[in-house]
């Protein structure tokens, strides 16, 4: 089960999950950000607390447990299907473009769990900017 490049994929996917939760973390507990917000960064960009409870971009919004089980679950599934990628990837850029999408996902299932949504402070969270990134890899790869 396991292929040649799962080790990288997977201490990649464990990278991207800690640095998205130690981020997540800092902004929640120690910057303080809901107690903050909004903070302009740039004229263009403000960090903003906000809980999503839906997929990307706010789309298909749970509001009930039964819902964000639901979403948790479709996330458990789709990680498994892209482990199995994962095995059978064939070079470096897949490996680690594999491993950044499965380390957002781990980031956003660990806020569905812990928070009953997942924390979005800016434009593109970590996991996010994280699955965007790999998926373009991705698709130049292909």
């Amino acid at each position: 089960m396991w292929g040649p490049l799962t080790r990288l994929g997977l201490v990649v996917a464990a990278i991207s999950a800690a640095i998205d939760q130690a981020s997540k973390l800092w902004l929640l507990y120690v910057f303080d950000l809901p107690a903050r917000a909004p903070v302009r960064l740039t004229p263009f960009l403000d960090l903003v607390m906000t809980w999503n409870k839906g997929i990307s971009y706010g789309l298909f919004q749970q509001e009930g447990p039964f819902g964000q089980w639901v979403l948790l679950a479709i996330k458990v599934a789709a990680v498994a299907l892209l482990m199995v990628w994962l095995a059978r990837a064939g070079s470096w850029l897949t490996a680690v473009s594999l491993g950044l999408i499965i380390g957002g996902a781990a980031g956003n299932a660990i806020d569905r769990l812990v928070h009953d949504g997942v924390a979005d402070f800016i434009l593109f969270h970590i996991s996010t900017a994280t699955i965007l990134l790999a998926v373009d890899a991705l698709a130049y790869r292909q």
